[in-house]
């Protein structure tokens, strides 16, 4: 079963398979011009999944704001309050499902890894023509490869962009910081304090963070940052999203803000009205 409902600048796509029976699937593809907040209440029937391979997802379970890194997705036991934020033009998908992935047990929400075939499957099976039988299969992959330890991922140009399935050009250092980084923007460590962390010399992390990303540790973790707080605009106000993201004042915010995108954020807000769905909106 698929579907498309909505008119921009937002559409939902429903691919459904299997749907009367615990091992089925079903997957909405969010997209949207403006910024997107799915969630605001809880769905007390099915497991939700959401992964974006646009970039971050700002995810609210409980009193924390946390972003999911690349390579990651948000999951989310049912009947677990919650809610994700988007940035604009970044495609969503929300797979919702009875069964909880193996490496998911325990876990009520939070991030866990996605490796690349599951990625790909998760695009592959929310098109139209794929063939029921062919999704059900890919949906027992899709399951085997959340929570696992995931292999190094390859080029990302632009961070919280997700990898392509490619050779890793540094040493790896670069990736680990950056993973961390992912996770809470407003971490404050230095690029030497990650060093002596890591073991390595400030130097050597540098270098491999040019290698990596085509940039120094400082411009990656400020392009970041902006990337992170366009996801919280649309729900936050500009201090408190300025903090949240590692500034220490809504000024110094607004002016990085302004060089980067030419605009302020309350600019950015207006040209990026929110869109907002609900989990109560899935159909079972």
């Amino acid at each position: 079963m698929t579907s498309h409902y909505g008119n921009d600048p937002e559409t939902c796509e429903e691919y459904g398979y299997g749907l009367g029976d615990p091992g089925g699937i079903l997957v909405l593809k969010y997209r949207s011009a403006g910024a997107l907040a799915i969630g605001e209440s809880r769905q007390d029937f099915l497991h939700q999944l959401y992964w974006s391979p646009d970039g971050p997802l700002a995810t609210l379970h409980g009193p924390s704001v946390r972003f999911t890194g690349a390579g990651e997705a948000f999951w989310v036991r049912r009947a677990v309050s919650h809610e994700v934020h988007a940035s604009g033009r970044q495609t969503v998908y929300r797979a919702c499902l009875r069964e909880v992935p193996p490496g998911c047990a325990g876990l009520r929400a939070g991030p866990v890894a996605i490796d690349g075939e599951a990625r790909r499957l998760i695009e592959a099976i929310a098109r139209r023509g794929c063939g029921e039988a062919a999704a059900l299969t890919a949906r027992r992959r899709i399951l085997a490869g959340l929570g696992a330890p995931r292999a190094e991922p390859g080029r990302d140009a632009q961070p919280g962009r997700e990898p392509a399935p490619a050779a890793v050009r540094g040493a790896g250092f670069a990736l680990t910081v950056a993973r961390a980084l992912a996770r809470e923007p407003a971490d404050p460590t230095r690029l030497d304090e990650w060093a002596d962390r890591l073991r390595v010399s400030a130097k050597t992390l540098q270098r491999d963070f040019q290698r990596e990303y085509g940039m120094p540790y400082t411009r990656w973790r400020t392009l970041l940052r902006l990337r992170a707080a366009r996801v919280l605009l649309d729900s936050a106000p500009v201090t408190k999203v300025a903090h949240q993201v590692g500034y220490a004042s809504a000024s110094a915010f607004i002016t990085a803000f302004a060089k980067e995108y030419g605009m302020t954020p309350g600019d950015y807000t207006a040209r990026n009205p929110p869109a907002r769905t609900s989990p109560t909106a899935v159909r079972r």
